[in-house]
């Protein structure tokens, strides 16, 4: 998955995988999203947006939402979701969701995204 997303990244893109999932295919999205966003939240830097972490991540907000409610991390205030950050929460967390897989070396990825071309005739 983290190939994935890491050329969604360099193309400027949101990713989403193919709809609909399967049971076991959300649990491996949902595990791969859980540990990408809580590494991201257990460093500190004051409020992060859902929009801030797509983003960063390149993970379609919705699929964010709902990875953040499953977690219980995500509470609805004044019309809002916010999300709640507690660090001892988020360790337990992400000792729950195990060792995620081989990460990507950025720095080795080649590759330009497609550019649609227009030709005039």
């Amino acid at each position: 998955m983290d190939p994935a997303y890491e050329l969604s990244k360099k193309e400027g893109k949101v990713g989403t995988p193919e709809r609909p999932l399967s049971d076991l295919g959300l649990l491996s999205y949902r595990g791969y999203w859980t540990r990408v966003l809580l590494d991201i939240l257990k460093k500190p830097k004051g409020n992060i947006s859902i929009k801030e972490l797509s983003d960063v991540t390149a993970i379609k907000a919705e699929d964010i939402l709902t990875t953040l409610q499953s977690l219980e991390l995500i509470q609805y205030r004044k019309g809002q979701h916010v999300i709640c950050a507690d660090p001892k929460v988020l360790d337990r967390h992400l000792k729950a969701a195990g060792p995620g897989g081989l990460e990507v070396d950025v720095s080795k990825l080649i590759w330009t995204p497609y550019k649609e071309q227009s030709y005039e005739l």
